[in-house]
Formats: structure tokens, C-alpha cells, sequence
């Protein structure tokens, strides 16, 4: 993407502003900039000196590739942005401390942990979004797992029992919304709040009797050997893929914002025709390298995969679905409006 500016006229020479003139004009510009001046959504703020702040995306997907091939930095340039890329975090819960830091402000994740983190603040807006696979070929993203020697079941065999979930993720959305649909009080099973990795700790020792995976930590268990009671594609779930953004990001620079879904859209498109080069992106061998049925199960879930979108005015009774069944549940102390979550980016550019 490029952009040209006209050349200035050659008629009449400016007027040369007296010294203290231009001292207040500096002073004033520079208060501006220390208040940080906002802009609409559709206003197509340049922002100058903007930076998207990313997690490390790992050997794997768009972001990986773009990495790997500094698209971000090219594209961004244009829009008056850079890219800055962090460290390395197990799932969208996992990031909220370096969300509230600001060391990462644009990020991927679901509906489910955006509503939980935007209880406690208002700092944080969807911007896009992608509808859940459904197609039955496609391979599973999350489950509810046990052991395979666990007497369990059914999500009826879990009351009483201990389960892990990410809290106020979309793994205790999952589990709340299982325990509904079979008619069963939240109360009458024990939510552990975990993060993706004590979970996994916390299943292997036996430390709790089942536990909703997601992301990574899904493929990892069952691996390993675990048991699914359930999968998300089994229940009537309103989540959506997400990326959210700072809200100061939003305003400031919406057309960085802009470009970067931009090369997101472009590149999911790619990986979904050839998911292969998307994966062992940096390493082929090592922990973070995927082979045999790993890496096959990767490439299948990259070709059923909905690619991103701008997030619409449709897209508000996603979140009050979701955010509604957290407040019920007690998960949420209150209401979620789509107004206060979502930021429509518009004709950006």
C-alpha cells in the first residue's frame, strides 16, 4: 500500500512566522500529542508513530508467516505504524497482564474471555471476527476431557466433581453452557479456574477430575490419551473467533488497525488453499515443530477455517448471548452492551 502527496504550490511563498508564534504553535501541538488526541472510527487517522503490539506468534499460522516475511512492517509503514512483537502466551486469558500493561495491544482470542476481561474495564474493543467451523469434517478445537480410565460419561457424571477451565474464557463459557443445556445447576460442580497450562498440569496429576481444553492444549491431551465427554461443535454456542484491540489504538490509528486485518484476511485466505507453508513456519524440528498426525491435524484445521471479518452491528447478539450467560452464571457482576465491546472499523484507509 502507498501513498503520494501533491506538491506544494509554487505561487506564493508562506509567510515566515514570527519566533513566538511558532514556539506557542509547538507548545500546543506537543500537549495535543501528550493528551492523545483521538479519532473515529471512521476517520482514518494516520497516527504517527503508532505501534501494534503483538504476542509472539510461535512456529505456526498467519501471523508466524508474517513474521517470518516482515509483511507488517512493509504494510504498516504506510500507515504511519509499526509492528512490535512480545512474548509468548497460551491463550487470550493468558495475555490479559500484558494487555493491561500495554506490552501487547492488539490480539486474537474469542468473545467469551473479551466480555470477562471488559467487566473490570473498558479498555479493550472488538474490531473483527470470524464465525465458529461448523462443518462436521473439520477437526475439533476444544472438548471436554478425563482420563480414559475416568467413570465419567457424561457431563451429568461430572456433579460433585472438580473441573478446570480458564476463568471467564471461553472454556468455562463451554462448560456453563454444557451444564444448561443438560439441565444441570452451575453450582453443582466445581469450577477450577486455570490457565491453559495448570490445567494441563493439574489434569496430568489428577489433581482435578476433567478439564475444558482449548486452544493448543486441546490437540496436546488428547495426545496423550485423554477422553472427550464433549466438544464445543456439540452445544449451541453464540462464541466467535475474535481480535480485539486497546481502545487507544483504535482511536488513534484506525487505518494501521485497518492494514493489519487487512494482511490477516489476505493471509488466512492463503493458508486455507496452501496450509502447509503456514506451518513449522521458523523450526522444522524441536518442541515447538509439528509431524505426522499433529501437523496433519493442523494443516485440516487451517483449511476449514473462516476467515476474519469487520465486525458488524449482527454481530451484537453474539456478545449478549455470551455475556448474558456469564451474568446469569455470576461469572459477569453485569450487563455487557455490544456498544461498549465492539468498534466497527469501517471504509478505513
Amino acid at each position: 500500500m502507498s501513498s503520494s502527496v501533491p506538491h506544494a504550490s509554487r505561487a506564493k511563498a508562506p509567510r515566515r512566522r514570527p519566533p513566538l508564534a511558532c514556539a506557542v504553535a509547538a507548545l500546543l501541538l506537543s500537549l495535543v500529542a501528550a493528551c492523545g488526541g483521538s479519532a473515529t472510527a471512521g476517520g482514518g487517522g494516520s497516527g504517527p508513530g503508532s505501534v501494534i503490539k503483538l504476542s509472539d506468534p510461535g512456529n505456526a499460522g498467519v501471523l508466524a508467516y508474517a513474521k517470518r516475511e516482515k509483511i507488517l512492517e512493509k504494510r504498516l509503514e504506510a500507515a504511519g505504524a509499526r509492528v512490535e512483537w512480545g512474548g509468548s502466551y497460551a491463550s487470550f486469558t493468558a495475555t490479559i497482564d500484558a494487555v493491561r500493561s500495554r506490552s501487547v495491544n492488539v490480539l486474537q482470542g474469542a468473545i467469551s474471555p473479551a466480555v470477562g476481561y471488559l467487566a473490570n474495564g473498558r479498555d479493550l474493543r472488538i474490531f473483527a471476527a470470524a464465525d465458529r467451523v461448523a462443518d462436521k469434517a473439520a477437526p475439533h478445537e476444544d472438548g471436554l476431557v478425563v482420563k480414559a480410565d475416568s467413570p465419567a460419561r457424561t457431563v451429568r457424571d461430572l456433579v460433585g466433581k472438580r473441573v478446570a477451565v480458564n476463568k471467564a474464557g471461553r472454556g468455562e463459557y463451554l462448560l456453563l453452557l454444557a451444564l444448561e443445556q443438560a439441565g444441570i445447576p452451575a453450582s453443582q460442580v466445581q469450577r477450577v479456574h486455570l490457565n491453559p497450562a495448570q490445567g494441563a498440569s493439574a489434569f496430568a496429576t489428577g489433581k482435578v477430575d476433567a478439564w475444558w481444553a482449548i486452544v493448543d492444549a486441546y490437540p496436546e491431551v488428547v495426545a496423550k490419551g485423554a477422553r472427550v465427554l464433549l466438544h464445543g461443535r456439540d452445544l449451541p454456542d453464540r462464541d466467535l473467533t475474535i481480535f480485539a484491540a486497546r481502545t487507544e489504538v483504535l482511536q488513534a490509528n484506525p487505518r494501521a488497525v485497518q492494514v493489519f486485518l487487512d494482511v490477516v484476511r489476505e493471509l488466512t485466505e492463503q493458508e486455507k488453499r496452501d496450509p502447509r507453508k503456514f506451518q513449522n513456519v521458523f523450526l522444522d524440528k524441536g518442541p515447538t515443530a509439528l509431524s505426522g498426525a499433529r501437523l496433519d491435524d493442523a494443516i485440516a484445521k487451517a483449511r476449514y477455517q473462516n476467515v476474519p471479518r469487520p465486525v458488524t452491528d449482527a454481530d451484537g447478539a453474539h456478545v449478549t448471548a455470551v455475556a448474558g450467560l456469564f451474568q446469569e452464571q455470576g461469572v459477569l457482576p453485569n450487563a455487557i452492551r455490544p456498544e461498549d465491546v465492539l468498534f466497527k472499523l469501517g471504509a478505513v484507509r
